[in-house]
This record gives structure tokens, C-alpha cells and sequence, in this order.
């Protein structure tokens, strides 16, 4: 049993790496704004706090074996969101002084991976991600630029699909790579097993059905 910390852990890929985390018998802490869709479960703690905050954060990593990141937004335009949590989550890492894995979700478009996207993908992100996207990509170079145990997580196109522990995973860019649809709860798993047993650290992970 391991104490995971998930940071964004209220809806999407967030709840589902809470809910198969204390399926598999963890402990978890769940840092959100928004608490009431997690779970009533004995091995659950609840924490009410922003991504942005450093004392919130702080409080939710202490002991913790290691930290999810699966922070998200609604909005499509400008947004320092991803970068302003980057700061402050390793802000709280210095301050507690911890080791833990920090497996951080991004998207695959983020940084030098948005050079690798298919026409059609990079047409849509240009059109309506193109602004979250930019500041997901400064996310990544402020945690990268760190002397934490990161681990960068890129997934496909999310969808709401069943878990079917089946999927691709991409440790370097590669011409003519699909990076496709993917269901949350895949990455949700795939996310829970690097908390268990990190695979990939230093590195990032692209993530496909």
C-alpha cells in the first residue's frame, strides 16, 4: 500500500486515478476546489485547496509516496493555470522537502511534441487549444528545469471509454507517430501504476490507445 497524492482530483482522468488508486487498496489524498464528487471512502482524504496554492499543496503531499498531477481547465483562451501550479507545487516539494515521483499530465501538443501531431490535430489545437496548450508547454519547462523525480505524461485526445489496460506508450518522438484518442480511465491507470512503480522518470511518456 502506498499514499498517493492527486492534485485536480475532482473530475475526469483526476477522479478516475482516485477511484482505481483506492480500488487497488492505497491510500489517497485528493487536493481539489471542488470536493463533492470524490468519494466517501475510509482510506480517502479530502483536502479543499487550489493547485496554486503552495500551503494547500504542501498539506497534501507530506508523507506521500507520490504526487499526480491532473489539473485541467474549461477555458480556451489564455490561461497561466498549469504555470502558476508548476511553481507552487514545487514550491511545496522544497518546503516539505519531498522525494516523491511527481508524475505530472500535460497533453501530447505540449512542448516539442505538437511538432509530431497529425494535420488535422494540429489544425484543431491552432484553432481552440493552441492558448492552454502554450501554457501546458511552460508547465513542462518548469517542472523539466527542476531537481525533482518528474515524470511527464502526454496523452492522446481523452474520451470516456471503459478501462481496457491496453494501450501504447511512446518514451521519444518518432516521425509518423500516432498519438490518437485515448480513454481517461487507460490514463487514469497508466497513472496510478507509474504512483506504484515509476518507470519513467525524467522522461516523457506519450500515451495512446
Amino acid at each position: 500500500m502506498k499514499q498517493i497524492t492527486v492534485v485536480g482530483a475532482s473530475r475526469g482522468v483526476g477522479l478516475l486515478t482516485v477511484q482505481q488508486a483506492l480500488a487497488k487498496g492505497h491510500r489517497v489524498v485528493a487536493l481539489s476546489q471542488n470536493l463533492d464528487t470524490l468519494p466517501e471512502h475510509a482510506n480517502l482524504t479530502k483536502i479543499k485547496g487550489s493547485a496554486t496554492n503552495a500551503s494547500d499543496i504542501a498539506k497534501a503531499i507530506t508523507a506521500s509516496d507520490a504526487v499526480i498531477v491532473t489539473i485541467g481547465t474549461r477555458a480556451l483562451g489564455v490561461t497561466t493555470l498549469y504555470s502558476q501550479a508548476a511553481r507552487s507545487i514545487l514550491q511545496a516539494f522544497k518546503a516539505t522537502g519531498s522525494q516523491a515521483p511527481l508524475i505530472v499530465l500535460t497533453g501530447f501538443g505540449a512542448g516539442e511534441s505538437g511538432k509530431y501531431q497529425g494535420f488535422v490535430t494540429k489544425l484543431l489545437f491552432s484553432l481552440l487549444l493552441k492558448k492552454v496548450y502554450a501554457d501546458k508547454t511552460v508547465m513542462e519547462e518548469i517542472i523539466t528545469a527542476s531537481s525533482t523525480n518528474w515524470e511527464i505524461v502526454r496523452p492522446g485526445r481523452l474520451v470516456d471509454k471503459p478501462l481496457t489496460g491496453t494501450y501504447k506508450q511512446y518514451l521519444s518522438l518518432e516521425p509518423g507517430m500516432k498519438i490518437g484518442a485515448i480513454a481517461r480511465a487507460d490514463v487514469a491507470h497508466f497513472l496510478v501504476a507509474q504512483a506504484e512503480s515509476p518507470s519513467a522518470l525524467k522522461k516523457y511518456v506519450g500515451l495512446t490507445s
